[in-house]
């Protein structure tokens, strides 16, 4: 935490500011490791103050770190207790990750003479590049993910509902240390799994269709991101052609990822791929994203992203194709960038066919 409180101080000096505003959870998670704050001050000399009720006063105060836990009465607004801290400091330029537009004009109003700039991209770009600490986090994560996919190629048959196979992965994540999912756990099949963020719900699996599985554990609060394609039977040549098509191109997307690449080039190398195939109207969305505490975080992987990926990046690596009244196909791995090359951390089958 020392560490990243120091670059994040690093930060403001670089870009002239006194103070930084932190409202965020998942910001203050990573900058002081409590978990149920409400509002955390970090000024570029002193005290870092971090603002909590009473109802996860004990609790945060049992796992903060490189900070003062302020418990606040129920009334209390912890925006009002850190203006304290800028008034008496006399700050002329503060930062802040995010406020809605109440606390903003809030704040403006009572800060004449102290400039009020938004500057999330200064925790972003920390989150950006991963620590050991939270690789081996991470790394966990995709392990338990692995095992809820074997959970999943255990319970599917023909008549069994989809979110029975949600309940038997989430199961044997939680039973190995899992604690909760990544994000709401997906099983589309048939035509629905042409709709990429197709939930999960009581349609039963049929012989000879798709079977979309999207699914993440978390360990540590930090999660990861895997989706794989299955199906009982035979594919029919249309099947196996499209499937085919979403595996190569996530693997030459794979292939290219390591640092100085830039993000929009790996994507284009998935893209063109598809759209070489005739599929590029179906592959609806962006290749990736990056993953951490948030399953969708920075780095993205975009058409129009400007940024490069670095050693230490965590992504996820996500083309599809999608056709709507017939079904669709996604493969998705978390990969780690490394100075030469990247390794996918979630390792299950890429088998089409489970039956």
């Amino acid at each position: 935490m020392t560490r990243r409180i120091q670059a994040l101080r690093d930060s403001l000096n670089k870009n002239h500011l006194e103070g930084y505003i932190v409202v965020n959870e998942t910001n203050m998670l990573y900058l002081t490791n409590a978990v149920g704050a409400t509002g955390l001050w970090v000024p570029l000399e002193g005290e870092n103050l971090l603002y909590v009720y009473g109802v996860n006063y004990e609790s945060v105060k049992a796992t903060a770190k490189d900070c003062r836990v302020e418990l606040l009465k129920r009334t209390e607004d912890p925006l009002k207790k850190i203006l304290e801290q800028i008034k008496h400091l006399r700050s002329k330029s503060i930062g802040f990750d995010t406020l809605n537009a109440t606390h903003y004009l809030t704040l403006r109003k009572a800060l004449k003479v102290t400039r009020l700039r938004p500057m999330s991209k200064l925790v972003q770009e920390l989150r950006m590049v991963k620590d050991p600490t939270e690789l081996t986090s991470i790394k966990k994560a995709a392990e338990l993910t692995d095992v809820g996919v074997k959970a999943a190629l255990n319970t599917i048959k023909s008549g069994v509902r989809e979110y029975e196979v949600a309940a038997e992965m989430e199961y044997a994540m939680r039973k190995l240390g899992s604690e909760g999912t990544a994000f709401d756990t997906i099983v589309a099949s048939g035509a629905r799994s042409a709709f990429p963020h197709g939930d999960c719900t009581d349609r039963k699996i049929r012989k000879g269709e798709f079977i979309v599985l999207d699914v993440g554990a978390k360990y540590n609060n930090y999660r990861a991101d895997l989706t794989r394609t299955f199906m009982i039977g035979k594919p029919s040549p249309k099947q196996k052609k499209i499937y085919e098509v979403v595996k190569e191109a996530q693997q030459k997307a794979f292939e290219i990822m390591k640092a100085g690449v830039r993000t929009r080039d790996v994507d284009a190398k998935a893209r063109k791929m598809i759209e070489k195939a005739g599929f590029g109207k179906y592959f609806v969305h962006s290749l990736g994203h990056g993953v951490g505490l948030d399953v969708h975080e920075a780095p993205l992987l975009t058409p129009e992203s400007k940024e490069r990926l670095k050693a230490g990046n965590v992504v996820t690596d996500e083309p599809g194709i999608y056709i709507v009244n017939y079904g669709g196909v996604r493969i998705e791995d978390t990969v780690l960038v490394h100075k030469d090359e990247a390794e996918k951390l979630t390792k299950a089958t890429y088998e089409l066919a489970i039956r």
